[in-house]
């Protein structure tokens, strides 16, 4: 629907500045689409596929724009293979690079590791990550939420409806704010109650010889915490954050 292939419900949206259901011709001249099951011409080659849309784009000089993206890709050496004789996962990329040719402001990617190898998922992602300091806004559609924890800025959680959106930092800092596990070589009575004493200290408990700690600023309130148990005789073994995972998150969003 934003990327103007399908009329809109209700409702008015803008992309790039221009209104969709209003300027649906500009909207798909400046943004790039990669569908979930992206269609290929199979009795061409990757490269008169892509020279086919590079010329449907107006793009300057089309051959050296698809030379770029194939080699980018790591598909150039399989340029004039028929797109019929390729694996899912170079589909997948030949698709990417597709919607990227005439240089979109704004790329639009469903599911882009869906189906992939870890070798194939991990290029893309890569690639992805180019993209990112490229000055380009990518829209991102996956249930893969350890990759939408690994890629995104801002994380939109939808069931049936906009549930929220936010930074994926803030997402975890909103439902479980931030603790930090100290390992230490033995854990003695009272140093829980130690730790809970101090005035910054949300929340503190004991798990076998690790104290899990909540605070709201971590990098300012470790020392104080490490030098409390280090004069009270405790040898730090290791200290790190506890980490929630996206999906934790999802999870207990989708509950609520």
């Amino acid at each position: 629907m934003l990327a103007c292939l399908i009329g809109m419900t209700r409702g008015r949206a803008w992309i790039n500045g221009y209104e969709v259901g209003r300027d649906d011709q500009a909207i798909r001249q400046s943004v790039g689409l990669l569908t979930e099951t992206p269609g290929m011409y199979d009795r061409l080659s990757a490269e008169r596929n892509l020279t086919l849309f590079a010329r449907l784009y107006n793009v300057s000089q089309p051959a050296a724009r698809v030379e770029k993206y194939l080699r980018m890709l790591g598909l150039w050496d399989r340029r004039m293979d028929e797109v019929g004789s390729f694996s899912k996962g170079m589909r997948q990329k030949l698709a990417i690079a597709r919607a990227l040719l005439h240089e979109p402001r704004l790329v639009f990617l469903d599911e882009p590791t869906s189906g992939l190898d870890p070798e194939a998922a991990k290029l893309v992602r890569d690639f992805i990550e180019e993209l990112k300091t490229a000055g380009r806004t990518i829209f991102l559609c996956t249930h893969n939420l350890d990759e939408a924890d690994r890629l995104c800025d801002r994380i939109a959680i939808f069931k049936t409806r906009l549930v929220t959106v936010d930074s994926p930092a803030n997402l975890r800092q909103k439902l479980y704010g931030r603790s930090v596990v100290i390992h230490l070589a033995e854990l003695q009575p009272g140093w829980v109650d130690l730790v809970r004493s101090l005035p910054f200290v949300r929340e503190a408990r004991s798990v076998e010889n690790r104290l899990v700690i909540r605070l709201d600023n971590p990098e300012e309130q470790n020392p104080v915490i490490i030098q409390q148990l280090v004069q009270a005789g405790g040898r730090i073994q290791f200290v790190g954050e506890l980490r929630h995972s996206l999906e934790d998150v999802y999870l207990k969003m989708i509950g609520n």
